[in-house]
């Protein structure tokens, strides 16, 4: 995939190291970059006393300072919601209590403190220390097009694994919830799924984690914010997918530094997803369905017929929306297949060396706090 620019790195001050001196290679990809100094580190060498080792252990720090704010979050988050859930019950006199909470009210019970709360504490706790400044650059409209075509076959292979594996590891049991809130169809759908949500989630997600940590390397930046992003939704049911589209939105982050196209991006898939499906499964009576398939088999074909006579226009609508939602997958596949190899990294100013960027990302307390917490927190949605 061509974009049209040039990495975005500005020039290094002299005197700052740049990470070891085997990533720096004259003909690699890095020479598009504006000209970048060879590291530099502290001459004459002090005993016991290793430069590159010292860099290394900064940019753990870094990274387990970025999990422990997020792991920090999801505590402060989950924390409000147990807040506002205890005074809307003392206020509504037990409302939500067995279930029978209206979806608005509970988007606003969890997404006020996660928003307003949660996200900014965590980014504040982030520091500045990391950020580096980068050129920004415009996507052109084929190109937009093309990479949401591309982010599509991924949603829909992801969902399909996150369901197949939920189903699996509960015996049949589990029940997808953010589902099951979205076919509540109404404008809180669209103001909470389709516009809050995208926003917030890819300021903290895309901006905030790729721009503390770009730094370090492009491919570590994007697969971060990927899977913070994956594991932010503790829901099996959505991990995959949720990751995997972590993943796009990075990359479109990465190479235009502007946040505006992967939000729109979100807010496309979210509606498809939390507001149109919803809508056209709900023009037919699935209820019904179940009954006069279980009359059809026992030789009522009758009612059979009369129900399809009776949702023949939803029929319709639904066959014509799963059409064409296969015809833009497979588009999606032959685009992914075609551009995959295609797909522009570049040396980034302290670029982990290889063979250490798994240990110094993810081998940290901060990072094995925030994994660990999460994906108990998804194996408890799971079972509950």
């Amino acid at each position: 995939m061509t974009f049209p620019q040039q990495p975005q790195y500005p020039q290094q001050p002299q005197g700052r190291p740049q990470g070891p001196a085997p990533q720096y290679q004259p003909n690699g990809p890095q020479s598009q970059y504006p000209m970048q100094p060879m590291p530099q580190y502290p001459q004459p060498p002090i005993a016991n006393r290793n430069p590159f080792f010292e860099w290394l252990q900064r940019a753990k720090r870094d990274f387990s300072r970025i999990g422990a704010s997020l792991c920090l979050m999801v505590i402060i988050w989950y924390a409000g919601v147990f807040l506002l859930k205890g005074v809307v019950r003392a206020v509504a006199g037990g409302v939500g209590a067995g279930g029978d909470m209206p979806n608005w009210m509970t988007f606003l019970i969890s997404d006020v403190p996660l928003y307003l709360i949660a996200m900014p504490v965590a980014v504040v706790l982030m520091g500045k220390s990391t950020v580096i400044e980068t050129r920004k650059f415009n996507m052109k409209p084929g190109m937009f097009f093309k990479l949401l075509l591309m982010c599509l076959p991924m949603m829909w292979v992801g969902s399909m694994v996150g369901s197949m594996l939920s189903l699996a590891l509960s015996d049949g049991e589990a029940t997808n919830r953010v589902a099951d809130l979205a076919m509540q169809t109404n404008i809180w759908n669209v103001v909470f799924l389709v516009i809050l949500g995208p926003i917030f989630e890819e300021w903290l997600f895309r901006k905030q984690l790729i721009d503390h940590t770009r730094k370090y390397g492009e491919k570590t930046a994007i697969l971060l914010s990927g899977l913070a992003f994956g594991l932010f939704h503790m829901n099996l049911f959505q991990f995959f997918y949720a990751f995997l589209l972590g993943v796009m939105f990075g990359y479109i982050y990465m190479r235009t530094s502007k946040l505006r196209y992967s939000t729109a991006m979100h807010m496309i898939i979210n509606f498809n997803g939390g507001v149109l499906a919803p809508w056209i499964l709900t023009r037919v009576d699935l209820d019904q369905l179940d009954k006069v398939s279980q009359a059809a088999e026992n030789g009522n074909v009758a009612a059979m017929e009369q129900w399809a006579s009776q949702n023949a226009t939803g029929l319709a609508i639904m066959l014509v929306y799963f059409l064409l939602y296969g015809a833009v997958i497979l588009a999606g596949f032959v685009l992914l297949i075609r551009n995959f190899r295609k797909a522009e990294f570049y040396i980034a100013p302290e670029e982990l060396p290889r063979g250490t960027g798994a240990r110094t990302v993810y081998g940290n307390v901060g990072m094995i706090t925030f994994i660990v917490l999460t994906v108990l927190l998804t194996a408890i949605s799971l079972f509950l």
